[in-house]
């Protein structure tokens, strides 16, 4: 049903909703200790959270990490506890939006409630490399990895949860 569905990589009409930049790319079972250690949870500043995200698992993500990046891993993304934290820091990084063959449940959740837009799709978490140019699609789920000239197929938001992602978050989404 979903998965790669060919090699065109340009989408027929223009998206509402669509994130575009570079991969930052990482395995299986990453967990919201690596993704934000515990040791910085007495910060709840977004800004604070960014500069020591993914530290344990790659030292070096804030020194490369640039506003619109994408994250794609394999299976499990977020797994570990359920700290709010983990999206937060992945967002305020820069990091558009979260590709992953599948993600803990609670991290999913959190990611949405916060307005971290991710996506799972199999094929791209498996084929999708560090560095590529990969642009999102969340109206249709198309991922294009424009470096490869491919295109896959993810599960589209539906709209109740691009309006939270737009909202900037749940909590933003209701006060509005």
């Amino acid at each position: 049903m979903f998965g790669k569905t060919s090699n065109n990589c340009r989408p027929e009409k223009e998206s509402e909703m669509k994130a575009q930049g570079t991969v930052h790319k990482y395995g299986d079972n990453v967990d919201t200790d690596v993704i934000i250690p515990a040791r910085y949870l007495n910060s709840t500043s977004p800004a604070e959270l960014a500069q020591k995200c993914m530290e344990d698992i790659d030292p070096e993500f804030v020194k490369r990490v640039k506003k619109g990046d994408i994250i794609v891993a394999n299976k499990n993304f977020g797994c570990g506890s359920s700290r709010e934290h983990a999206p937060i820091a992945i967002k305020a990084s820069g990091i558009s939006c979260v590709i992953a063959e599948s993600f803990a449940r609670i991290f999913y959740r959190n990611s949405i409630n916060i307005g971290l837009p991710i996506i799972e799709c199999r094929e791209a978490a498996a084929e999708i490399e560090a560095g590529d140019e990969v642009e999102i699609d969340f109206d249709s789920g198309r991922i294009y990895d424009l470096t490869k000239k491919t295109e896959y197929k993810g599960q589209p938001f539906p709209e109740f949860m691009q309006k939270i992602i737009k909202a900037e978050g749940l909590i933003n989404y209701i006060n509005s």
